[in-house]
């Protein structure tokens, strides 16, 4: 099972830009299904952008389509998130994900692994 480190948070002002990693440990990486979620305080976590295991296939939340792009690099073993334009409204502790289903998953209770999170803090 791999462990992730998400790195790359701080703050920004509104219109800013962020890129965050998240590295990944272990040999297989490249099988995981990824996925980046934020969680703002008092509201529960919520999906942000996923990437299929090969980089085939990519989802957003229509909150940050557009503005929002995730990728990957499988000998690096990392998966990254650059955000762009951003809002007040994006400001959370964002986390990355990793399970084993072969598709795009949305849903928090399908992933098996999670990291510490990194805070994102966008003034206004």
């Amino acid at each position: 099972q791999v462990q992730l480190v998400e790195s790359g948070g701080g703050l920004v002002q509104t219109g800013g830009s962020l890129r965050l990693s998240c590295a990944a440990s272990g040999r297989t990486f490249s099988s995981y299904t990824m996925g980046w979620f934020r969680q703002a305080p008092g509201k529960e976590r919520e999906f942000v952008a996923a990437i299929t295991s090969s980089g085939s296939k990519t989802y957003y939340a229509g909150s940050v389509k557009g503005r929002f792009t995730i990728s990957r690099d499988n000998a690096k073993n990392t998966v990254y998130l650059q955000m762009n334009n951003l809002k007040p409204e994006d400001a959370a502790v964002y986390y990355c994900g990793a399970n084993r289903i072969q598709n795009i998953v949305i849903a928090t209770t399908l992933y098996d692994v999670w990291g510490q999170g990194t805070q994102v803090t966008v003034s206004s």
